[in-house]
């Protein structure tokens, strides 16, 4: 015997509401109430309706997915933010694509053009060494409203944006290694072209100023947010003749490869010298030594992206005004920091 297929009407009834309603709540959650949306939902799971996704997209013209631009595929920082981000797309209907900037670096090609050849209802952007002309034609509409830049963003450009509290954190960690008692606090940077290393630089140079340090522009040493980088930079810390008792990596990886580095001319980490990072990724509590590091909260980062994006491509006026979230970095204090020895 073959099993009866659901049907809109089966929605409506468990949910206690019309058919019109349900084709609302799945085809635009935005003009019904949450409570609706939450009754329509459990409806569609008790019954066992499948939404044909394909009718849908026909009927809306709408793709119900969003295009999410990384620069490195492979960094595993990205993949709690991407988590974030497929959980609030899921809850909504969407779903998620993902390309690399990559070549948009290599070719100059307009990240517009990624946004029609993929169909995209909206583009999410993590990614802040991009140029202002690279971005410049998705100021445009109809495209502006669809454009939402997560964790990074570009200086003097109006794009809304989800963003941790770079400054505050790198401003934290300065003061956490001159508690320890350091008075020689080094730093290895982002790459050049970042947003993200001018934020962290900056408020690192303007901490330690108040803290009246010394900062010798040796102790300033160029990264990349890469472990390669972060070797180099090690290299860089050991030929000083006056080096920093402790040093502020820009990122996670760049701190695992600076230590690495150093643990092969038998120089121990926090014993001969402190070092943290900023991001607090996953290996953070299993490297040896576990490290200290700033705590981006990046779950939070991509959920609260994907909402706002959704909330301006759905026309949810009242939640959508919100132009730029900056979400709380907390300090995680392991072993790779200590007093200098």
């Amino acid at each position: 015997m073959t099993e009866k297929t659901s049907t809109l009407q089966d929605v409506a009834r468990i949910a206690g509401v019309s058919t019109a309603t349900v084709s609302r709540a799945l085809s635009y959650p935005g003009m019904v109430s949450e409570s609706t949306r939450d009754r329509v939902a459990k409806a569609v799971q008790a019954s066992g309706y499948r939404i044909n996704r394909t009718a849908r997209n026909l009927r809306t013209q709408r793709a119900h997915s969003v295009l999410v631009m990384l620069p490195d595929l492979g960094n595993p920082f990205f993949s709690t933010i991407l988590e974030g981000i497929s959980r609030s797309l899921s809850n909504k209907g969407y779903s998620m694509l993902i390309a690399s900037t990559h070549q948009v670096h290599a070719t100059g090609e307009r990240l517009v053009d990624y946004l029609d050849d993929a169909r995209a209802d909206g583009m999410i952007i993590l990614d802040g060494g991009l140029t202002a002309d690279t971005v410049r034609s998705l100021e445009k509409p109809p495209h502006a409203q669809r454009i939402l830049f997560a964790c990074e963003w570009i200086d003097d450009m109006d794009f809304p944006s989800v963003r941790s509290e770079n400054r505050r954190g790198t401003s934290t960690a300065v003061r956490h290694l001159h508690s320890l008692g350091h008075r020689k606090i080094g730093h290895v940077t982002g790459p050049q072209d970042n947003v993200l290393t001018h934020a962290r630089r900056e408020a690192f140079e303007a901490e330690v100023k108040s803290l009246e340090l010394p900062l010798p522009p040796e102790w300033i040493i160029q990264g990349d947010f890469t472990l390669t980088a972060g070797g180099l930079a090690a290299k860089t810390w050991l030929a000083l003749d006056d080096r920093p008792t402790a040093v502020f990596c820009a990122s996670d990886l760049l701190a695992f490869g600076f230590i690495s580095e150093l643990s092969r001319h038998n120089i121990k980490v926090p014993d001969d010298v402190s070092v943290m990072g900023f991001d607090d990724i996953g290996l953070a509590e299993q490297f040896i030594p576990p490290l200290t590091t700033m705590r981006q909260d990046r779950l939070r980062v991509g959920e609260t992206a994907a909402n706002m994006l959704l909330n301006r491509l759905e026309g949810n006026k009242d939640e959508s005004d919100e132009h730029m979230h900056v979400v709380p970095v907390s300090l995680i204090v392991r072993d790779s920091t200590a007093a200098p020895p």
